[in-house]
This record gives structure tokens, sequence and C-alpha cells, in this order.
């Protein structure tokens, strides 16, 4: 069974956000053992290149297996690209798989340079406690991808 780490900054104070998390979380169970990780956000800092930098060593630590980066800037992927990649990593022997979202401000080079991908799903913008459901949902669709499960048209 892979395990899926969600390393993302700062916490979800809306119930709704908290409540869609966990039920993707629930059905993620079926085929991977889901783990998420929260980096402390450098909220009293004001500066865009000193937050990244702030923040960079509470999602450094968190870090484990290899590593996807979310970002606007990545590389574009289509849900079954996303449940290609997840394929490709598990057959290689790498059975744990590290999402990071980061900070509002985006994430500091050190992070960037841990990454072994940098993924975009897109050019919009999302508050990232709603990224971080659309994360997870993502997630689910690929192990549907995987597993052969309808949910995916």
């Amino acid at each position: 069974m892979v395990k899926l780490r969600v390393v993302a900054v700062g916490g979800i104070k809306e119930s709704f956000y908290r409540e869609a998390i966990a039920e993707y979380v629930k059905r993620l169970g079926k085929w991977a053992k889901v783990e998420i990780a929260e980096a402390e956000e450098a909220s009293r800092v004001e500066d865009p290149a000193a937050k990244r930098e702030a923040e960079a060593d509470g999602i450094l630590r968190r870090l484990k297996g290899r590593t996807v980066l979310l970002d606007v800037k990545g590389k574009r992927v289509t849900s079954e690209g996303l449940a290609q990649l997840i394929s490709r990593y598990t057959l290689a022997g790498d059975s744990e798989l590290t999402f990071v979202i980061g900070g509002s401000n985006g994430v500091a080079e050190a992070v960037k340079n841990r990454a072994d991908e940098v993924l975009s799903f897109g050019d919009i913008t999302l508050p990232h406690q709603l990224f971080r459901v659309v994360l997870l949902e993502q997630l689910y669709r690929a192990e549907t991808i995987l597993n052969g499960a309808t949910y995916h048209k």
C-alpha cells in the first residue's frame, strides 16, 4: 500500500474544508495510507522572501520519500498524468510520496531543489485551504484510475 503524505503550510480553520479533507482521506484509505503534516505559517513575517525562508525548515523537516511540489509554474498535469506519476514511482519501489503545498508566497529555493517533481494543476489561483481539498480529490481520482474504479470519467 502506497503512503501519500501532504505537507502544507498553515492549518485549516473552516469546518467545511476539514470535512472535505476528511472525506477524501477516508476514501483514499481503500488504496493508500494518507498523512497530512502541517508546517507552521510565518504569519508575523512581512517580507515575502523572508517568509518563504522562515517556512522552509518546517516543510523540509516533514519530507519523506519522493517529493512532488505543487507550484503554478510547474509542469501541467492531468488526472491521468498524476495517476501515471504515482504508478511510475510505486513501480520503481517508492512506497512513500510527499506532495507539498507551500505558503501564500510560494516556497524557498531549498524546497524547490529538494523536489523530485514540480507540478501544476493550472494557472488559476486558489486559497491554500481549498487547494488542499483539490489535491486530495485528485489523489483519490488518481487512485481510482489506477485501481479501475468507476469514479473517473
